[in-house]
């Protein structure tokens, strides 16, 4: 059975770089023989990720997530059965904040700042699509 959870977090460090670059790389050496994909997007010190595969895999995973000292305020958004990946293509994707529309994130927000803690998981499920659709994705390992 496969499942998707949607969860948020805030980084521990003021520069996350360093945590960021390290959690996109242990996820994607992980994930690949884990059956797992899925997509990272942080910003202004907030990580907002989707990850998707079989239920135990998910579960054990975000396990871990909400053990890793990296980040805090762990907060579960969304977790459904789906029937087909939607981000199948990446073993870790992420979302390039730099390049962000501030316009995309409004229509989801009432500020054009990231902030999934004060909308819904629907709401930020539908935001990373959309980021998706308009090619701002990279590192599509």
């Amino acid at each position: 059975m496969l499942v998707r959870l949607l969860y948020v977090s805030r980084a521990v460090d003021t520069d996350a770089t360093l945590a960021t670059e390290s959690i996109l790389a242990a996820a994607r050496a992980h994930n690949m023989s884990n059956g797992i994909t899925g997509i990272l997007c942080y910003g202004g010190g907030i990580y907002l990720q989707a990850i998707e595969g079989g239920r135990n895999q998910v579960n054990e995973l975000y396990g871990h997530i909400v053990r890793d000292k990296r980040h805090k305020d762990v907060a579960l958004l969304h977790y459904e059965e789906i029937s087909a990946r939607r981000f199948g293509g990446w073993t870790m994707g992420q979302v390039n904040l730099a390049k962000l529309n501030t316009s995309i994130v409004l229509k989801y927000s009432e500020r054009p700042e990231l902030d999934p803690y004060s909308v819904s998981g629907q709401i930020s499920l539908a935001l990373l699509e959309e980021l998706m659709a308009t090619a701002s994705i990279i590192g599509r390992a």
